[in-house]
């Protein structure tokens, strides 16, 4: 999809840097680029597309023979190990109003998906309801479901399955690093990325009373909003990201901004030169819209059907690049890409995350293809489960023996 004309309006710049299309339509030019060889650190190998395809779909009937694949989405990680956490949880709210259990949700949903960030490879949790040790997404899961179930994040006395903008707001580095079992020996990466964020999510609640409400803002009250948005019982995913990207503008650490608007998850690319405010701009919102399938399962739940999930994309994040680099499918042009750390905002790692975006699409076609499947049946986010970011972590395993991804990145807690 191309970009609309009038790019030189801040407003209209903003507004579109933060639609899927935006995120499709750049990622889109810079998988051109590299189709023609004009990109300086990745080359482009189509001849691997259908064996990495083939590996995702290996994938996909291992774990899923039915092929009846769940979304990929934050509630998965709740569930590792066979352990219905949330059920559990969820039993403190019988007899609650199924809007009361749907805020609950989306408290839960939004602050532990901002938790998600990589967790680097030496940092574990030990369950101790369960006794298992999870590293990683899971970890974080499990670690961001027990503070929201201790009440940590809740300023109403009582009532702990809450995120109040109160509780947000005073959240402290030793209690987020306790809960999270943070030590010397057990180091979890962005720590104080990870406090700002909640912190910043806390006094964002507030800036947003359309969204969030007017007395004691609450990060579950984000369903009253979308229910606003909804026409028929029927929610379009895209409307979902738009409304959370808009609520937590403020959220994200300035990078980029226009007009003094911060465009959070957007890098730069000198291949994508427009000439207007949105010059070598491309965006990801990677958070935000990992955020946005979390937050379908609990809208469906409450009554909302939400229609078009294909109308969100594929996630830049390591699992999904690490994927198409493990397979051959990109190559890296010089030792640095591998061999160097890199930040998330370089343009090593904007190519790469771009690039990861545009080729998920043709996965994903090849995918249904393989499976005799079309989009209705096998829409991306459930390629995505199944799927592209479980054969990443599993060919990572197979080929490193930490798992970690073929390209290290400094991470901050709020990008990957």
């Amino acid at each position: 999809m191309t970009a609309p004309d009038d790019l030189d309006d801040p407003r209209r710049a903003v507004a579109w840097l933060r639609t899927p299309a935006a995120v499709r339509s750049r990622c889109g030019a810079i998988l051109t680029a590299a189709e023609h060889d004009r990109l300086r650190h990745f080359a482009f190998e189509p001849a691997q597309v259908a064996p990495a395809a083939q590996y995702v779909v290996d994938t996909i009937t291992a774990a899923y023979p039915d092929i009846e694949v769940p979304f990929h989405s934050r509630w998965r990680h709740f569930s590792v190990g066979e352990v219905d956490r949330w059920g559990r949880l969820a039993t403190a709210l019988d007899g609650e109003p199924v809007d009361a259990i749907a805020r609950s949700r989306i408290d839960l949903a939004v602050t532990s998906v901002l938790l998600d960030a990589g967790a680097g490879e030496q940092w574990r949790y030990r369950d101790d309801e369960t006794g298992q040790v999870h590293g990683r997404s899971e970890g974080l899961a499990i670690a961001s479901l027990n503070l929201f179930a201790n009440g940590a994040l809740s300023a109403k006395a009582g009532a702990p399955l809450r995120a109040d903008g109160a509780a947000l707001a005073a959240i402290e580095r030793p209690a987020l690093a306790a809960a999270f079992q943070v030590t010397g020996d057990n180091p979890l990466i962005g720590m104080s990325g990870r406090v700002d964020l909640l912190r910043r999510l806390g006094q964002a609640l507030g800036r947003r009373p359309d969204i969030f409400g007017a007395e004691n803002p609450r990060v579950g009250n984000l369903l009253d909003h979308l229910l606003g948005r909804a026409r028929d019982g029927r929610l379009a995913a895209p409307v979902i990201l738009e409304t959370v990207i808009a609520g937590l503008e403020s959220v994200w650490p300035a990078r980029i901004d226009i007009g003094g608007v911060n465009l959070g998850d957007v890098g730069r690319h000198p291949v994508v030169a427009t000439g207007d405010l949105t010059d070598r701009l491309v965006p990801f919102h990677k958070l935000s819209q990992w955020l946005a399938y979390s937050l379908v399962e609990p809208l469906e739940a409450f009554g909302l059907v939400v229609t078009d999930l294909d109308g969100l994309t594929g996630l830049a994040e390591y699992r999904n690049g690490g994927l198409l680099v493990d397979t051959g499918v990109l190559v890296a042009k010089h030792r640095a890409v591998t061999e160097q750390t890199h930040a998330a905002d370089s343009e090593v790692v904007v190519e790469w995350r771009a690039l990861t975006v545009a080729l998920l699409d043709r996965l994903a076609e090849q995918v249904r293809a393989r499976l005799g499947l079309d989009a209705a049946a096998l829409p991306l986010v459930k390629v995505l489960e199944g799927g592209t970011w479980s054969a990443g972590r599993q060919i990572a395993r197979s080929l490193r023996p930490d798992g970690a991804p073929p390209i290290r990145i400094v991470s901050d807690g709020t990008v990957f």
